[in-house]
């Protein structure tokens, strides 16, 4: 298997610009800014093994996550290029004022560590965003806040342990089970 080169530097440059748009679009909630960075948007968010291919399907994953986390944020530890990609690591943040999904809100706030994966094809077009992140991680954060000596708070945590396993009971997004390099 050869090794393929990394691209030059200029190239790396206009990625690395294209992508840390990305992220401040995202945190402004600048949609058709953040969309325009990829003609066909696709998220792979592979702890979940989901995909959310197209424009409509990644408009919707952008209002239910900012629905559940509205001041979602970022802070960047690392950005690293590969031959057909730029890889950033980064805490996300945010508090759980909103639905995610079927989870109630907790009002518990999270601070994950992330790593992203911006792939770029031949002709240096962003085709891909791929997330990797503990879910757990998340969960405990924002369920670790509940006070469970309020008994009020017990039926909450009894919705979003239910609403967390709606969540993952849904079939993998096929495209992500399989040993198939993309």
């Amino acid at each position: 298997m050869s090794i393929p080169a990394c691209p030059a530097p200029d190239v790396l440059a206009a990625r690395q610009r294209l992508v840390l748009d990305h992220f401040r679009d995202e945190v402004r909630h600048a949609w058709d800014d953040v969309l325009a960075t990829f003609p066909h948007p696709r998220y792979e968010l592979i702890p979940q093994l989901v995909v959310h291919d197209g424009d409509e399907a990644v408009r919707g994953y952008y209002a239910e996550t900012r629905t559940a986390f509205p001041d979602q944020d970022h802070e960047i530890i690392a950005l690293r290029h590969s031959a057909d990609a730029v890889i950033v690591e980064f805490w996300l943040m945010g508090t759980h004022r909103g639905y995610l999904g079927k989870v109630p809100p907790t009002g518990g706030r999270f601070r994950v560590r992330m790593t992203a994966y911006f792939v770029f094809d031949e002709s240096e077009t962003l085709v891909c965003e791929r997330i990797y992140f503990d879910t757990l991680t998340m969960v405990r954060q924002l369920l670790g806040g509940l006070d469970m000596k309020r008994p009020a708070n017990w039926l909450l945590a009894a919705r979003c342990v239910r609403g967390l396993l709606s969540m993952s009971s849904g079939k993998p997004d096929s495209a992500l089970t399989g040993s198939a390099h993309r």
